[in-house]
């Protein structure tokens, strides 16, 4: 039989940044103003692309679903973390803790695989640039994008199954500035060890398969270039996968450095700065660095921002 899991405690309380004033109001201001350039940013681009008839190609159409990712996860975090600095409202209640777990992972995980499947675009559009249209063709970007977020999704709900149904009767406060999945471990009153094997298992196969497809797609990329020596190849293959290289950098470095380790190794301070990272920044860049590394991007840009300016 199941055993019922039953907690004793009803909310959890952040105690993942400064109790000082003066620090709350300058973090408060810092992070408002990234978080809603992330948000003009984000949505500019998605407005971009939904309203540019030279961007309705699978490259764009998986651009948007990164870019919508790169919206709610922030907004996940960042507007709780807001009114703790500014109202000191630090409680959170055990059921939306779970909530906010199970968004924030389901999110990231949904990245995860988007990233993958970008590559693996990159590649067909790079190695079989004749065949890209029959290849990438809208239904298999479509049918490969609503994977992606099914399978986060599922991946989510176990990380969030194996982690709520742990019973927690003792410490409330929660290391971070949201509910992560280490820091809400620690506070668990019960035996975590078999579960934190399941969710590192789990996490590094389904990351290592995304990343194997990312590192493979590359490979090929390399080759095909070496194998052409023709002039500028680089010079165009850069153009054509800069961004979405930088992109990846960035988000596996962070996201690894945080998740694919054991609770024993979590270090407070050092954890809250790499989970801005992938949480605050990852978003605001992302944008930044897919308009800057390409010319229809940007054109799009300025024809949205044109048409606000004249609006407005």
């Amino acid at each position: 039989m199941l055993r019922v899991n039953i907690t004793a405690v009803s909310e959890f309380v952040f105690v993942g940044l400064s109790d000082a004033p003066e620090i709350r109001l300058l973090l408060f201001v810092l992070f408002l103003l990234i978080y809603l350039a992330t948000l003009v940013g984000n949505i500019t681009l998605l407005v971009a692309i939904s309203t540019n008839s030279h961007l309705h190609s699978p490259m764009y159409f998986l651009l948007g679903n990164l870019s919508l990712l790169d919206l709610l996860c922030p907004t996940i975090t960042v507007p709780k973390m807001l009114g703790a600095l500014l109202l000191e409202h630090k409680k959170i209640s055990f059921s939306g803790c779970l909530l906010q777990h199970f968004s924030l992972i389901a999110v990231v995980g949904t990245e995860i695989f988007l990233l993958a499947v970008m590559a693996y675009d990159r590649y067909v559009a790079v190695c079989h640039p004749l065949r890209y249209p029959s290849i990438m063709s809208t239904k298999l970007c479509a049918q490969l994008a609503l994977g992606t977020w099914a399978t986060g999704l599922l991946n989510s709900l176990l990380h969030t199954s194996l982690v709520f149904t742990l019973s927690f009767c003792g410490p409330n406060k929660i290391q971070q500035y949201y509910c992560d999945i280490p820091p809400v471990l620690a506070l668990s009153c019960s035996s975590t060890h078999s579960r934190e094997l399941v969710i590192l298992v789990v996490a590094g196969v389904l990351g290592s398969s995304a990343c194997v497809v990312t590192v493979v797609s590359y490979i090929y990329i390399l080759l095909e270039i070496l194998a052409r020596h023709s002039p500028g190849i680089w010079h165009k293959a850069f153009s054509t996968c800069g961004s979405h290289l930088i992109a990846v950098c960035l988000f596996y470095g962070t996201t690894i450095c945080t998740y694919v380790r054991p609770s024993s190794t979590y270090s407070l301070h050092r954890d809250r700065v790499v989970s801005m990272l992938y949480g605050m920044l990852t978003p605001l860049l992302n944008p930044i660095i897919y308009s800057l590394r390409n010319k229809e991007v940007k054109c799009a840009l300025k024809r949205v921002i044109s048409q606000v300016r004249r609006a407005l």
